[in-house]
Order: C-alpha cells, then structure tokens, then sequence
C-alpha cells in the first residue's frame, strides 16, 4: 500500500481560538509504507483546550517516531502491545492535563481518534466525540460517539434522526484530562483497498452529509494531496455557511494498492 493525506483546520466563525489539533505521519518501513493520523477536539475555553489537545497529540507523535518505529525495526509489533502503549499515554494525559487544571484553577481536557495503517491492518483508539470513516462508495462511520446523545439512542430512548438538533450533542460521556476515568474504545479491521480514511472533529460533520463527504474526498474523486486539502477546505467553508460555530477539523488518508 502507499498512502496520500491532506487536511484542513479551521477556526470557525464565532469562537477565538482554535482548539482542535491534528498530526499525520507517513513513513516508509521494512515493512511497506506506514501512515499514522490523529485528531483531537479540545475544550475548556480559549487556550486551554488548545493546550489539551496539543499536549495529546504530542505525547501520541512521540509514540509513533519512537516506540513504534523502533517496534518495527525490530520486528517486535504486537497488536497487544500497541492496545497498552496506547492506553497507558492517555491514562497518563488524563492524569497530567487533570492535575494542571486543578494547580490553575479551571478543568480543560481533549477528544482523542487516532488511526495506524499498519500491513493491510488500521488500528483505532478513541475517547469523545471525534470519528473515524472509511470511504468508499459509501461513508461509513468506524468509532462510535462517547455522548449522552448516543447512550440514549442506544438505549432506545432518542430517534437517531434527531441526534443533530438535540440540544445535548455536544455532552461528552468522557474526554482526556476532564474525566475521573477514561475507558477508550479500541477497534481494528482489514483495509479496504482503494478507499479514503477520514478522521474529523464534530465541528466538521454536524451539517455535512454522508453523501457530500463522498462526492468530495472518496476514493473515486480525490487522488492527491492538494486535491483532498483543496476539497475539506470546500467543505469546511460549506459548514461554516450552514452556520457551524465549533472550530472545524478533517483529514484524510488515501490508499492505493501497489
């Protein structure tokens, strides 16, 4: 496989300071092309949920040019392993954007989705209410919202069709740094060939249909880094028409078979 990323990021309209954060890496191995990608939506007002979000990111950037990659040389990857590593960094993000807050005087904390394209393989951590899609002549949504809105669906006690215009949507269940524990999800699948995967801060996707984000970054419409930047910054701009006020985030990662 090899991959192509682009992205775009934008404050929005109505609020100071852009709190979401992103990274991707991709990175030629002994073992074929690799690509790691990460989204976090902070929160907690001005700077400090940008700081939250950055400071998770980073500790997951330092991960993947470390340990992962000294893994790999060594032939040492193990599914197992990657579910501790990844757990261990945001237990102690939780721990240490927790403890910052309680010394300043105000609570701050993050949404983490983070995808590893790995040897035909994509593995996903996730806490919040950022997603993972995979795109190909359909969306399909991978992770699964950690909010109230969700748990009521779940539990039968909320049309799914009304998600969007409850007024609770944006109630997390559990973030990095702002809860007492955190539980991330994990998940893993096969990678589907010739297909885009996009990971986005809620800003992004609360007016955007399935069926624009398709026409516009699957796999049949976009093939090169300007393109799939170009097309999230169209549809960031028509989100922002629609009259979404949280900053905006999407990147997306897509594969070619070699």
């Amino acid at each position: 496989m090899r991959f192509v990323a682009g992205y775009h990021t934008d404050v929005g309209t109505t609020k100071e300071t852009n709190q979401d954060s992103l990274s991707i890496k991709i990175v030629d191995t002994p073992d074929g092309m690799v690509c790691f990608a990460v989204v976090c939506d902070g929160m907690g007002g001005l700077a400090k949920g940008e700081l939250a979000s950055k400071e998770v990111i980073f500790a997951m950037s330092e991960w993947f040019d470390g340990t992962f990659l000294y893994e790999v040389e060594r032939g040492s990857f193990d599914e197992d392993s990657l579910i501790n590593e990844w757990n261990d960094i945001i237990q102690e993000q939780n721990i240490r954007l927790s403890r910052y807050g309680k010394r300043n005087g105000f609570q701050l904390g993050t949404t983490i989705t983070a995808m590893l394209i790995y040897k035909n393989q994509y593995y996903i951590v996730h806490v919040g209410d950022s997603r993972a899609y995979r795109l190909t002549d359909a969306c399909v949504q991978l992770t699964k919202d950690q909010t109230l809105v969700q748990r009521e669906v779940d539990a039968g006690r909320l049309d799914p069709r009304r998600v969007e215009s409850d007024p609770r949507r944006s109630i997390l269940l559990q973030c990095v740094g702002a809860s007492p524990v955190v539980e991330p999800d994990f998940m893993k699948g096969k990678v589907t060939p010739d297909s885009v995967y996009m990971l986005c801060s809620d800003g992004f996707r609360h007016h955007i249909s399935d069926m624009e984000i398709i026409n516009s970054l699957g796999p049949a419409t976009v093939y090169g880094e300007t393109e799939i930047s170009e097309n999230i910054r169209k549809l960031t701009e028509l989100d922002m028409q629609r009259r979404e006020t949280d900053n905006i985030t999407a990147l997306a990662v897509r594969v070619f078979e070699v």
